[in-house]
Order: C-alpha cells, then structure tokens, then sequence
C-alpha cells in the first residue's frame, strides 16, 4: 500500500474531551521536529508504513481495483462528488474560524447548491458556478493559530501525517457529517465506501510511485511535507514552490481532513 494513496477510516470512540487534551499535546510535542529533521521517529515511521503496504496490498488495493472495473466511470464520480460535498460545510466553518469570510460562505453556498441542484451532491455544478473546493478541516485553522505542523508520523491504517493533523482527527470526526451519523451501521457503511471508492480514484497515482520511487517512503513523506509547506504558503500569500513530485494534495487529504465515524 502506497501511504499516498490510502485514507483509511477507522471506528473509533472519542471522549468528548479527547479532542482539546489531543491538540495540547500536539502543540506541545510540536518542537521536536525542526526544519533539518522533520521525521525525528524515522524508524517507527517506516515500520508502520510498511504494515499500510502490507494491508493495502492484500485487502484495499483489490477491492478498489474490483470498484473500478465494474462500476461506470461517471457513477465514481458521482460517489467521490457525494462524499467530498459532505466535507463543504465543516471547510466552510473552519475557513471561517480562520477569518476568510468570503470563502467560507462560498463553501457554505457550494454545499447548498451542490444538495439542491447537485442532487445530493452527486454532481459539482457549484465548481462551474465560481465556487470551488476549498477542503479545509481542524489542522488548516490551527495552522493560522500559529501551531505549527510538528514532527512528520505515519499513523497505523491512516497513512501520512503530522502532530498538527493528528491531534484534528477527533475534532474533524465532529464536524464531518458522516460524523453525525447516530446509526453505527450506516457510519461505517459510508466509511467503507468512501474508503474503496478514494482508493479507486488513485491507483494511476500509486502505480506511477511503485514504478518511480527508489524509496517509496522517502518519497511519500517529502511529497506530504511539501504539500503542507504548499499549504501553509498559499495562506501567507507566498508564491507557489515548484516540484517535480505528483501533487499530494490530489491523492489524499492529511489526516486532519478525513471524517473518522464513532462506532
């Protein structure tokens, strides 16, 4: 399993007072990482990466290559469309919280728009209409706090993150809709269909690093730092950094940004 690729969602039961203690401890384990070595647990790293291929490659990878070949390329789209909808209403709250006023309303309209005349988000028309994705979740607004992004982890079946990120699951769990779900059967349904279908959409990307990638970790992990100093840029209105790496950002949020179901 390539740790691009795969956001994998765990059921997982959150005290309601775990998401603060998480974020204190993440801002406080913040300064073990620096600059010149942002993977201070390098080794650890590495062994739970390998456990992600291991699982990816025996149960997620088929069952995403199954997804593709027997569902219709426009019903895919339609099931990415309907799951990223979900997420436009928490975006637009944290692009509040962050201060950009004009883009979370526009991410509050596009959920609007993208229900109503989307059917249920299964078509984007509000990307047509000037309002795109943001994707903003819990570590993007920390970000703006001034926490800084912390050491470089790979998390057991979630892949790629940071201490930043880490500590935002349980708080983007809540704000999620699929989050909101009372009915555990329907949390983890959903869950696992988002699951499959994401793999899906990212098995060119994944091929394309099996073949190119000397060190596949090495290469996973500098396209997730990349893409968050890209990120933390864009809000300071720096120019955009040129890389030759594949775009992180299109095949897969950090963990900060997955919906994690309570069971």
């Amino acid at each position: 399993m390539s740790s691009i690729p795969v956001p994998l969602f765990a059921s997982i039961s959150v005290h309601r007072r775990v998401p603060a203690l998480l974020i204190v401890s993440g801002v406080l384990l913040s300064g073990c990482a620096t600059p010149q070595n942002p993977d201070p647990i390098e080794s650890v790293n590495r062994k739970t990466f390998a456990l992600n291929e291991g699982i990816d490659k025996v149960v997620l990878k088929p069952v995403a290559t199954a997804y593709k070949t027997v569902v219709p390329t426009p019903v895919r789209s339609g099931v990415s469309n309907f799951f990223s909808n979900l997420g436009d209403p928490w975006s637009g709250a944290n692009l509040l919280l962050q201060g950009r006023f004009k883009d979370g309303l526009s991410d509050f309209a596009r959920f609007g728009t993208n229900t109503t005349v989307g059917l249920l988000g299964f078509m984007d028309v509000a990307t047509d209409w000037g309002m795109p994705r943001h994707g903003d979740g819990f570590s993007d607004t920390l970000g703006v706090w001034g926490v800084g992004g912390g050491a470089y982890v790979v998390l057991p079946l979630f892949g790629p993150s940071d201490l930043r990120s880490t500590a935002s699951i349980p708080v983007n769990s809540y704000g999620n809709l699929t989050g909101q779900l009372e009915d555990a059967g329907a949390r983890n349904a959903f869950t696992i269909v988002g699951m499959v279908d994401r793999r899906a959409n990212l098995l060119d990307v994944t091929k394309m690093v099996d073949e190119v990638a000397l060190d596949k970790y090495l290469f996973v992990r500098d396209a997730y730092l990349q893409r968050r100093a890209q990120r933390e840029a864009d809000r300071s209105g720096a120019p955009r950094m040129e890389s030759d790496a594949p775009k992180p950002e299109a095949a897969k949020p950090d963990a900060s940004e997955r919906e994690t179901p309570r069971p």
